[in-house]
């Protein structure tokens, strides 16, 4: 496995993979590495005659300076994680190299760019989609992986796929989940051991939600959840909001769509640490 920092090396180790029309997977990351991002590399392995894994900390998707600076940095640990998944290159920029004069495009995708996360964190599709799409031009991959985790994310680069005309497939993975039920995330190593034994509510909530769902409202269901959730001691939703698994808009009721996904973001603890999560309703 090679670590390379920059553009250009990147493109010359891939120049003779693309001319003898090899398939390239690329999983592209921020750091702090878990076992959600393994699954993603072994997934691209799998499928690809190379991987190629980014690790990069891109500041234009954070609306909120502090969370940035609080977003763990593990590069040395990853790159260990990596190699044991069978990764064949590592792309570990500066922002100079990503970066080297400000990105000014503009990138948005209504409606489901403009929704939930949207809302709430002005910019953070636009960076996400800044930094992807430099990520695409500079590797080419076959197929690009993605976690489900960040479920509207995935919405938004599919858009952004088909808006830039590129021929790239995009892989979406399954959450993995540790065993009491919370989603791997990098944020994760954030939460003190008092706020990690409280994550776990909010998929037990979701998970009980399904069974509720058969026989209430989605009203009612909304409203449990969120109830279920603040009732415990250092959690607090900002957002549940159940929608077509496709278009990520409201639905009045179970029968308005055959994909239909509940959405959530929870702040866990006193810091305090932003969680998201969903749940599948009818798929």
């Amino acid at each position: 496995m090679k670590v390379i920092n920059k553009k250009v090396d990147l493109q010359n180790e891939l120049f003779l993979a693309h001319k003898e029309g090899k398939k390239i997977g690329l999983v592209p990351t921020m750091g702090a590495l878990h076992e959600g991002h393994a699954s993603l590399v072994k997934s691209s392995v799998k499928d690809n005659d190379i991987t190629v894994v980014s690790v990069f900390l891109n500041p234009t998707q954070f609306n909120d300076k502090g969370d940035l600076e609080r977003y763990p940095r593990t590069l040395e640990a990853d790159c260990e994680l990596l190699e044991a998944c069978g990764a064949d290159y590592v792309f570990a920029p500066s922002v100079e190299e990503m970066y080297p004069t400000p990105d000014n495009r503009h990138f948005e995708f209504p409606p489901v760019s403009t929704v939930m996360e949207g809302a709430r964190r002005p910019g953070h599709f636009n960076g996400v989609c800044q930094v992807v799409s430099r990520l695409f031009y500079i590797a080419r991959p076959t197929n690009a992986y993605f976690g489900e985790k960040d479920w509207q994310q995935i919405a938004v680069i599919k858009q952004l796929v088909k808006y830039l005309k590129l021929d790239i497939n995009i892989v979406e993975c399954p959450i993995i989940r540790d065993e009491d039920g919370l989603a791997k995330s990098s944020r994760n190593t954030l939460l003190t051991a008092e706020e990690r034994a409280i994550a776990p509510n909010i998929y037990k909530a979701l998970k009980a939600s399904t069974e509720y769902a058969k026989t209430n409202t989605i009203e009612a269901t909304h409203d449990k959840v969120v109830a279920d959730i603040n009732a415990i001691d250092g959690l607090e939703v900002e957002y549940f909001e159940i929608v077509d698994g496709d278009t990520l808009q409201p639905v009045a009721s179970w029968d308005a769509s055959p994909y239909i996904v509940g959405c959530i973001t929870v702040y866990c603890g006193h810091t305090p640490i932003r969680l998201i999560d969903h749940i599948k309703y009818k798929e």
